[in-house]
């Protein structure tokens, strides 16, 4: 398990005026600092927890609420080790070209049942595979969320892949699932990060209004 000190104090980035959202797969940052998050929750891996305390990082998890309804405490649970959640649809679908009516009831309503589950009304927002479109940021902003976000980093069975290079890149975005490989995924992630002489941040101190 790699070990990190304490991140530097946040530098909040500036949030663009208009009616959409911004959406990113790095953070403008002038700090060596990565984000970690973790999308879904189908499988709610017994490791997770431990993993996650031993770690001592902040993460993201960006739940799908249909994925996580039966067993709404386990993801409660890791919020005691660091982690964070916010939104990721109702269902997973494709969002980009479908109406406003279905992305507001899989963004918004989504983003509410979690706030009822979890005492937090996400501020955060990723749609399910990066699809999105004007009408996605639109919506989003509309009903309280603050930023979207992609990724530059995927981990997969324990492999990390890059979109750019072979190196985690400050403010760089880090993708990961709650998955069978959970365990080998986590631990590549922290390696990648701590290669690259980087500190895991967490992603809502960065974000002005979502802490």
């Amino acid at each position: 398990m790699p070990q990190f000190g304490l991140p530097p104090a946040p530098e909040p980035i500036t949030l663009p005026p208009g009616d959409q959202v911004p959406f990113l797969s790095r953070v403008p940052v002038t700090q060596p600092v990565a984000f970690l998050t973790i999308d879904d929750g189908y499988l709610k891996p017994a490791e997770a927890p431990k993993l996650l305390a031993a770690a001592r990082i902040p993460v993201t998890l960006f739940l799908t609420t249909d994925a996580i309804h039966d067993n709404v405490p386990f993801f409660d649970n890791l919020r005691l080790y660091g982690a964070v959640i916010e939104a990721h649809t109702i269902t997973h679908p494709e969002l980009s070209g479908r109406g406003e009516e279905f992305q507001h009831r899989q963004i918004c309503d989504g983003a509410d049942q979690l706030g009822t589950w979890y005492g937090r009304r996400p501020l955060l927002f990723r749609p399910p595979f990066g699809d999105k479109d004007s009408t996605t940021l639109r919506v989003a902003k509309g009903c309280g969320i603050k930023a979207a976000f992609m990724w530059k980093e995927t981990v997969d069975k324990g492999i990390v892949r890059f979109q750019e290079g072979n190196r985690v890149q400050p403010g760089d975005i880090i993708l990961m699932h709650f998955r069978p490989a959970f365990v080998k995924d986590f631990l590549a992630a922290l390696r990648a990060i701590k290669k690259a002489g980087l500190t895991p941040a967490l992603l809502e101190n960065y974000v002005p209004g979502a802490v």
